[in-house]
């Protein structure tokens, strides 16, 4: 990461970050980026962001630490991302108390279905890295010889699963039952057309309608 900067500073890259989310959200949403829907959706999500424990959370508490964008879709986004990261860092941590290390769990999300082996390379571990991780799983129980996952190794990861959602649940406590669904009714047709947008890959290593 210290090489990175030599290319640009901490505060161009999150500078062009929001343009490009700026454009991207006015692109996907039109009108409605400055709409009475999304300015509702955003003040919900922000609540809950704001809510947030990032102790020991160090990607959550970093987008946390930024400055809120005054535009509805651009805090819309912003809340997103300080909830995503929250959530990815409980998931760091239910990662390493399920044993597997950095590649190993890849190597094992790919093992459920999460994605093609190919599609993990973005991730740039060697091909033997992988094989080594992959031998590892297989030692345990939790893939076979060709690479998918065990009903062990399906169990750890549904654990897995399980556990970052149990770490990733306290903020929204912060919404009222009846609050958490309208956000949902608000995000669902927002969600349609970021699908139908085309801008997204069909296949991620997030295992986005996978698993």
């Amino acid at each position: 990461i210290p090489a990175a900067w030599s290319v640009a500073s901490p505060d161009a890259v999150v500078a062009a970050r929001a343009k490009a989310v700026d454009r991207a959200y006015r692109a996907l949403f039109g009108e409605q980026a400055a709409g009475p829907e999304i300015t509702e959706a955003a003040a919900l999500a922000r609540r809950v962001a704001e809510a947030a424990d990032v102790t020991g959370r160090p990607l959550a508490g970093a987008n946390a630490a930024l400055p809120w964008p005054d535009e509805p879709h651009a805090a819309l986004w912003h809340a997103a991302t300080v909830l995503r990261e929250h959530r990815g860092d409980g998931h760091i941590a239910a990662l390493a108390e399920a044993g597997l290390d950095p590649v190993e769990s890849l190597v094992s999300f790919a093992g459920i279905g999460a994605a093609r082996p190919e599609v993990f390379e973005s991730r740039a571990w060697s091909g033997e890295e992988w094989d080594a991780a992959r031998g590892r799983l297989v030692k345990r129980g939790l893939l076979e010889e060709n690479g998918t996952a065990t009903e062990a190794g399906r169990a750890l990861r549904t654990e897995v699963e399980r556990r970052t959602d149990e770490q990733a649940s306290a903020p929204w406590r912060v919404l009222g039952e009846g609050e958490r669904e309208r956000l949902v009714e608000l995000l669902g047709p927002l969600w349609v057309a970021a699908i139908g947008s085309g801008l997204l890959p069909s296949e991620t290593t997030l295992g986005i309608g996978k698993v």
